[in-house]
């Protein structure tokens, strides 16, 4: 996978496959969420199961973990895309996309809007018919941010914690 770079805001940002040196600084995006916010912050760190989630989100052809990086190498943004076969729809893949996340500092300059026409185009380019998410349902700007990119509120998503 070749670097994408932009320019958003003036300054210039480098998209590319996540590295193991990596799962920090994403640990960091995702403990950082306005939606973890009053939760009690847990050890940062990877451990045991965050580098076996990491090894096997990489060498699974259908997962794709990438960051974004400012010009000093500092991971600013992380998503996960991952292809889905179904049987519905004509047979048609979906991309699933996942963990999205823009550091607080650059939200509203366009770097998250790019990500996903980013990940938009490259589930097209791997045969995606559609691009699904989920987002947690207290995220409200998170919700207006993705319909402002064209995606409809059509599902209702359910989990179950083992």
């Amino acid at each position: 996978m070749n670097m994408d770079i932009v320019e958003v805001d003036g300054q210039k940002y480098a998209l590319r496959r996540a590295r193991v040196e990596d799962i920090d600084p994403i640990l960091e995006l995702v403990q950082n969420d306005e939606f973890r916010e009053g939760e009690p912050k847990r050890k940062t760190g990877a451990g045991d199961r965050h580098l076996a989630a990491f090894y096997a989100i990489d060498s699974d052809p259908a997962h794709l973990l990438v960051v974004i990086e400012d010009a000093q190498g500092r991971v600013v943004g992380t998503m996960q895309l991952t292809i889905l076969p179904g049987l519905s729809r004509g047979g048609a893949s979906r991309l699933q996309l996942e963990e999205v996340r823009v550091a607080d500092q650059l939200r509203g300059k366009g770097l998250g809007t790019w990500m996903i026409r980013w990940a938009i185009a490259e589930g097209e380019r791997r045969g995606a018919k559609f691009v699904q998410l989920t987002s947690n349902q207290s995220r409200k700007a998170a919700h207006r941010f993705y319909g402002r990119l064209g995606f409809d509120p059509t599902h209702v998503g359910f989990k179950h914690w083992l």
